[in-house]
């Protein structure tokens, strides 16, 4: 089959049934049924959950073999959580687990790929595997299927609806009481928003807190509520905290990064769209903080306020908050420690549910409503296709994120990269991997030009803004003309048939798919 962004897919895969994009808006009135999968919690025995190790947790969760467990990534680099969850699980012998994270985050010590090797997981699911799995993966790692990997807003819908039924949820927490109200917002480790577990709490069979931060009963502020809480376990340590905003929020004095982060906000604050109660998603590379700031600047400038900046919070949005240049933010998760501790200091930063952030499938999400987002990217395409995992060699480098969402919900969608990282291109013919088809990518701002896609609803608007502003625009072809003529044409990467990743759509449909690199 060839699917709407041209790639060439199976029928099946294994015992996936493989389903093909057919564009932005074909599939979502065939799957807007969400079956609720809400299940009572135990009721605590002695007037407590507390249980003393994560053995008997797991234990008494009845986790058996074959079975899925679910983690957050809410702590990032510095996550402890997993690699207990995943000893414990190794020493009482259980095997053959499908391990359903919301991502992987690069976790060295132990190592993720050993718990694949000796048999505890042997099937995966996440939006992203960055680090020492994701490149085994596309080598070859072993598994009983391809992994499956899939936008941020489609894993609540994928979880609500069964396709992905979890029978164990770990979830970690800087503080909790014993009997499960629980929290990211405070505690020696916080990590802010726990957003990315909400589905996961509401929606698994068990749920176990793991927290090292045991606190009187009720734990203030409660994240999630005890309602859905069978067991709780206290740690020595939850994860590192110099490591859960590691490589989030820094801010660039790269002269290039500025100047496509300057171009990016100047595209902005030029749209008819940028007035009093605009909405934007900046994200949290090195460009997009930069953007960020240059965006407060062109708002302070034109005596506007923004009425929500939305998902990822940074230190220098929480600082546009509280200078009263955006009303409200609406907070999926932290990428640093000012916004960690922001959430419980200020009543106008909101700590959302995942699904109201970005899953298409809901009666309405946060994006839904949103003006400008800001998307980083490792290369983009001649159709405005963007990759943001597989790197120049193949490797994976990193997930899929909320990327394919805020590029679909957004007005005015605006991927930043360099037209060029080292020798190696940035806009190229076609992309290795599809992860955000281009209909949804408004405009490229890179150093050598800004080039608008002349197939995206905010076209027409968006050329008579700039034109009115005086900015300069290219087209997308001579951007790969100065790319190539930088680094030469790249040789294509050489694969097997093998299939390592299944690369879902926000729809749940299939944009792509990726395959194990051959080696010499």
């Amino acid at each position: 089959m060839i699917n709407a962004v041209g790639r060439e897919l199976p029928e099946k895969i294994g015992d996936y049934i493989v389903k093909p994009y057919a564009g932005a808006k074909e599939t979502i009135d065939a799957e807007k049924t969400v079956a609720s999968r809400r299940k009572p919690s135990k009721r605590a025995v002695n007037g407590t959950k507390l249980m003393p190790d994560l053995k008997e947790a797991i234990k008494k969760t009845g986790l058996r073999d074959g079975m899925t467990i679910s983690f957050h990534h809410c702590f990032r680099e510095g996550d402890y959580i997993i690699g207990l969850v995943l000893s414990a699980i190794k020493e009482l012998g259980i095997k053959g687990l499908r391990f359903a994270p919301s991502a992987v985050v690069n976790i060295k010590n132990p190592s993720i790929v050993d718990f694949v090797k000796d048999g505890t997981i042997n099937r995966i699911q996440a939006s992203g595997i960055r680090g020492e799995l994701g490149d085994a993966v596309v080598e070859g790692l072993e598994l009983a299927e391809p992994v499956i990997l899939r936008p941020h807003g489609a894993r609540p819908h994928t979880i609500e609806t069964g396709d992905l039924s979890i029978d164990v949820a770990f979830i970690g927490a800087s503080a909790a009481d014993d009997f499960g109200n629980c929290t990211g917002q405070v505690g020696p480790n916080a990590c802010g928003s726990l957003g990315y577990s909400f589905i996961d709490a509401t929606c698994a069979e068990n749920v176990v807190v793991i927290t090292d931060n045991l606190v009187p009963y009720p734990c203030v502020p409660i994240s999630i509520s005890q309602m859905y809480v069978d067991y709780v376990v206290k740690v020595d340590q939850i994860g590192d905290s110099a490591k859960i905003g590691a490589g989030a929020a820094r801010r660039t004095k790269n002269p290039r990064d500025l100047l496509i982060a300057q171009r990016a906000a100047d595209v902005m604050a030029a749209s008819r769209l940028f007035k009093d109660g605009y909405s934007f998603q900046t994200g949290a590379g090195a460009i997009s903080i930069a953007c960020t700031d240059f965006l407060a600047e062109h708002t302070e400038k034109a005596g506007i306020v923004a009425s929500y900046a939305l998902g990822g919070m940074t230190a220098n949005i929480v600082e546009m908050h509280k200078k009263g240049l955006v009303n409200t933010l609406l907070c999926s998760q932290s990428f640093d420690a000012v916004a960690a501790r922001a959430i419980v200091e200020n009543p106008n930063i909101i700590e959302i549910d995942n699904s109201m952030y970005a899953n298409m499938f809901n009666k309405s999400c946060a994006l839904d409503k949103l003006n400008f987002g800001v998307l980083g990217a490792l290369e983009i395409d001649v159709d405005f296709n963007i990759n943001i995992l597989t790197g120049s060699n193949g490797e994976m480098m990193s997930g899929i994120g909320g990327g394919p969402d805020v590029a679909d919900g957004a007005d005015i969608s605006i991927v930043t990269l360099p037209i060029v990282r080292g020798r190696i291109p940035s806009v190229v013919d076609r992309v290795f991997t599809c992860c955000t088809p281009g209909s949804s990518v408004a405009v490229v701002v890179t150093e050598a030009g800004i080039a608008l896609n002349p197939k995206h609803k905010s076209y027409e608007m968006l050329k008579e803004d700039l034109q009115k502003a005086g900015i300069k625009t290219v087209s997308i072809e001579e951007l790969l003309k100065i790319a190539y003529s930088l680094t030469g044409v790249p040789k294509p990467i050489e694969t097997t048939d093998k299939i390592t990743c299944i690369v879902e759509y926000r729809d749940g449909t299939v944009i792509d798919v990726i395959r194990e690199i051959k080696r010499d």
